[in-house]
């Protein structure tokens, strides 16, 4: 369990504190509860757009990457279905800086024409590089508009169309940022170096005026059910063909996503794992395979994607993936293994908290799931799951009547 103390703000703030006195570093790891299941039809795109205005300055500090570099500081970000991060590393005795250049870009971001405009080309110029003109880049556009008909997880987080992008507005992005970048919408944490006492009283002097937001996040549509199997073919300019299918699982803090979690460590975790012995590295089928969850907040997807065999059809490896499924499903897997991947599974979440960085992050995020306390008691519960919980689980959501499959194909 990582130690952390916490307090709130009178305009809503949730504040961590995790105090190392090993390190001479600090960092400020500030989460914002909003990502591209926030967005409309439309306008999708803006979380990921925002999270580079972040950086484009704001009233007090012109240039936000120049201020922090002055003081020994780096900082970056990321954006998902679910939250936006920014987090910033420098030595602890800096540590005011880097509250006061997150506090005045809470309250004061720079939205006039110039950054909005050139943002908006680099973020229109990243999805030309990243998703139109690179090979497979848009396979996840077409997975999701095929598994969601609903909810905004029907889109990636850069955007469901580039023009999206290029046609929103600066009032679309001052109200995005009046609605989600408050107080009341964050958790901050602080790590390192640093004492509670003092760290309160410096969040409160550089956080504590600015005001929550009134506005009340609204809840995304939820996704209706799925009862039959959903298939698409792309035909791209590709040197080999590739298969991606999903299956609708359960949601982030639902009892069962650890339990899908969990089965695709058992099948895709290392070079020991199922898919890779039997798919790839004694298989003529496959040139890669891999499985994961995306640990959606609201019910995701479990991922299962490959590479063909150059002249091996995706409808082909389809089957070939489908015969691994069926044999997980069909009888129970044996404790010593299962007892393997939950080893691999706690030596990788011990690494993932070595660095501060990485257990500011975590106590930011489960605090936005509602707890901190939660990366303990998850991690008990995964490891408790049993054998016969992980047929149960495979049974009832590695259905194809739960699937979606995308056959990335070769042009003729």
């Amino acid at each position: 369990m990582i130690d952390y103390k916490e307090f709130t703000l009178d305009n809503g703030l949730q504040v961590l504190v995790h105090e190392d006195p090993t390190s001479e570093m600090a960092v400020v790891n500030l989460l914002y509860k909003v990502g591209s299941r926030n967005e409309t039809a439309g306008k999708t795109g803006l979380a990921h757009y925002f999270e580079h205005l972040m950086f484009s300055g704001s009233r007090h500090v012109p240039e936000f990457d120049s201020a922090l570099e002055r003081v020994g500081g780096s900082s970056n970000a990321f954006t998902n279905t679910d939250i936006t991060n920014y987090y910033i590393t420098l030595p602890a005795v800096n540590l005011d800086t880097a509250l006061w250049l997150e506090s005045d870009r809470m309250l004061h971001l720079n939205l006039n024409d110039p950054q909005v405009l050139t943002q908006k080309q680099v973020v229109m110029e990243e999805f030309k590089q990243r998703y139109l003109n690179q090979p497979y880049g848009d396979a996840m556009h077409h997975v999701r508009s095929l598994a969601y008909e609903q909810h905004p997880y029907r889109w990636p987080t850069i955007g469901q169309h580039i023009e999206d992008i290029e046609l929103l507005e600066k009032k679309d992005l001052s109200q995005f940022y009046q609605h989600h970048y408050s107080p009341n919408n964050a958790v901050l944490c602080v790590a390192g170096k640093v004492a509670f006492d003092e760290v309160r009283e410096k969040v409160t002097h550089w956080f504590g005026e600015i005001p929550g937001s009134s506005h009340q996040i609204s809840t995304p549509i939820p996704e209706p059910p799925q009862n039959g199997k959903r298939s698409k073919q792309v035909f791209a300019d590709v040197p080999t063909e590739a298969l991606y299918k999903v299956y609708r699982i359960p949601g982030r803090l639902e009892e069962a996503y650890l339990k899908c979690d969990l089965i695709t460590d058992i099948l895709s975790f290392g070079r020991s794992s199922v898919l890779e012995q039997k798919l790839v590295k004694n298989g003529s089928t496959f040139a890669s395979c891999q499985a994961y969850v995306l640990g959606n907040i609201d019910p995701g997807l479990m991922v299962f994607t490959g590479k063909m065999e150059k002249g091996i059809p995706a409808e082909k490896a389809e089957e070939e993936l489908d015969k691994i499924v069926e044999r997980l499903k069909q009888k129970k897997f044996p404790e010593q293994v299962l007892q393997k991947i939950k080893n691999q599974s706690e030596a990788m979440t011990t690494f993932e908290s070595v660095s501060l960085l990485g257990r500011a992050m975590k106590l930011a995020y489960y605090a936005s799931l509602g707890d901190p306390s939660l990366i303990q008691t998850e991690f008990d519960r995964k490891l408790a799951i049993s054998a016969e919980e992980i047929k149960e689980a495979s049974d009832t959501y590695l259905s194809d009547d739960l699937a979606s499959v995308v056959y990335y194909k070769c042009n003729d």
